[in-house]
């Protein structure tokens, strides 16, 4: 996968398919349908769950533009909190601890009262698995204004504020476990500058490839954002990491949080096209007694 402005590479793709329609006379060839198709990335091997201590740091947040003047007095350690919390949408108070703090509480809760403090992030409590209560912790509109006015990240990194729908946050809360334990697959594998993008960016993005080329164009939209076509449906995963590998080329690892809700079908759909599998709460034995059942195998990671 090549070091190409995505926005100009889409727009070639889209170019491409409208003239090889044009050319094709009719009968020999369908007009395409309006989906994504670009060159197929190799696919990196899933990430090894290797220890959460081993923690990979990037520059902040591998953007020429940063401004540090604009950011005032903030720590490192707090700008990273609003990246991340800008790249995954939702993240839970105890594993922002953990994963990023290393398990330096305090720290953390200092960072998190002076970022409360400006109203750069906002607090909420949820009941999680089993009715125990979560704390979640987003950007504010004014936290994601900021981000953006900072350049803390990447023209081409869409950030969030605000919860999509309450009633997935417990699932969404997760995706920092997943988008972590991406990051040290990037690490080990020397890469940098990675952008983090989320089912809803590429679903929307298929959807206004298969409305501008149709609907039978979905292969080619599939492989044009290196996805696979299983049956008639492009599944999408939970998380996409891309990267530059060492050599400057791009690489990109596709990551899908299981939860208890899956059942043969979509958790097929899943193994198919090819994603890196996890599972936060001991789903593995009954997901792989699944699997068996549709005579297939895949690693499932516990995050």
């Amino acid at each position: 996968m090549s070091r190409l402005d995505p926005l100009r590479e889409r727009q070639e793709f889209i170019e491409g398919l409208e003239a090889k329609r044009e050319r094709s006379s009719a009968g020999e060839l369908r007009p395409p349908a309006r989906n994504i198709d670009s060159p197929r990335a190799e696919r990196p091997p899933q990430p090894s769950p290797a220890s959460e201590r081993s923690r990979p740091e990037f520059s902040l947040e591998d953007s020429d533009l940063f401004d540090r003047n604009h950011v005032g007095g903030l720590r490192d350690s707090e700008i990273r909190t609003l990246v991340d919390l800008g790249k995954v949408r939702v993240v839970a108070v105890a594993d922002l601890a953990h994963l990023a703090y290393g398990g330096r509480s305090e720290q953390a809760q200092q960072d998190l009262q002076n970022l409360l403090r400006q109203e750069l992030i906002r607090k909420d409590s949820f009941a999680g698995p089993e009715h125990t209560s979560r704390e979640l912790l987003t950007l504010t509109k004014r936290g994601y204004e900021f981000v953006r006015e900072s350049h803390m990240v990447p023209r081409n990194q869409v950030i969030y504020h605000g919860l999509a729908r309450a009633r997935d946050a417990n699932h969404d809360v997760d995706l920092y476990k997943l988008y972590r334990r991406g990051l040290l697959h990037v690490a080990k594998e020397g890469g940098r500058n990675p952008r983090v993008i989320l089912d809803l960016e590429l679903i929307r993005k298929i959807n206004q490839d298969i409305a501008k080329l149709g609907r039978d164009a979905r292969p080619e939209i599939a492989r044009h954002h290196g996805l696979r076509m299983v049956g008639n449906r492009i599944p999408v995963p939970d998380v996409r990491i891309e990267y530059e590998q060492p050599d400057g080329q791009l690489a990109r690892i596709d990551l899908e949080l299981l939860t208890e809700h899956y059942r043969g079908p979509s958790l097929a759909d899943k193994v198919k096209a090819g994603f890196s599998l996890y599972t936060p709460r001991g789903e593995a034995g009954r997901l792989r007694r699944i699997l068996d059942g549709h005579e297939l195998t895949a690693e499932i990671f516990s995050l």
